[in-house]
């Protein structure tokens, strides 16, 4: 289980690592993921099969270990629109640095079915397309969006979860950034 965030009306974006089975490091079907937009519950505002996946170029399928962080990205496209007025596509923004609040919306294992949100997370480290910040997260928040919120504004996706570490004995949370990548996975899932 991972979570993903709408970004066009057809597309989402998550973890790469999402994408294949973790048992045999096999690539997952993509006609096998269905996506839940709104899921509360047991009901979804909207749900979509996903069409296609496109992963970022770099990302190398491995089980463990955080080198591959900075490519763990992937836009899925899902095999019709979602045209909900209640269900609005996220903007997305690359600007995240060391000192920022950010927030984490994510639907996890003890939180399957409804979100759960982590608020002012500070982004403890940047290193080139890696963020690590200080929100608490569990298993199946992969491909979380993370977001800034700033008031009189719509909120921006600005990194997508892709672990959870310690920083010395502190649990945090590691995402990875956007970069100008994520303009040609969108262009390549179509």
């Amino acid at each position: 289980m991972c979570t993903g965030a709408l970004v066009a009306p057809n597309l989402v974006l998550t973890a790469a690592h999402c994408l294949f089975d973790p048992r045999t490091g096999a690539r997952v079907d993509p006609q096998s993921i269905w996506f839940e937009a709104g899921l509360s519950g047991r009901r979804a505002i909207a749900l979509r099969q996903v069409a296609k996946a496109v992963v970022h170029p770099q990302y190398r399928y491995r089980p463990s270990g955080t080198h591959q962080i900075g490519n763990d990205l992937a836009v899925l496209r899902l095999d019709r629109p979602i045209s909900s007025r209640q269900i609005v596509p996220l903007a997305m923004h690359a600007g995240a640095e060391r000192g920022d609040t950010l927030d984490v919306m994510s639907y996890t294992q003890h939180h399957a079915t409804r979100p759960s949100l982590k608020r002012s997370c500070s982004v403890l480290a940047r290193k080139s397309r890696t963020l690590v910040m200080s929100c608490l997260v569990d298993f199946g928040a992969s491909g979380s969006p993370v977001l800034e919120l700033r008031p009189g504004q719509a909120p921006r996706l600005v990194s997508v979860i892709s672990a959870k570490a310690a920083m010395g004995r502190r649990p945090v949370s590691i995402g990875t950034a956007l970069d100008a990548t994520l303009t040609d996975l969108i262009r390549r899932a179509g």
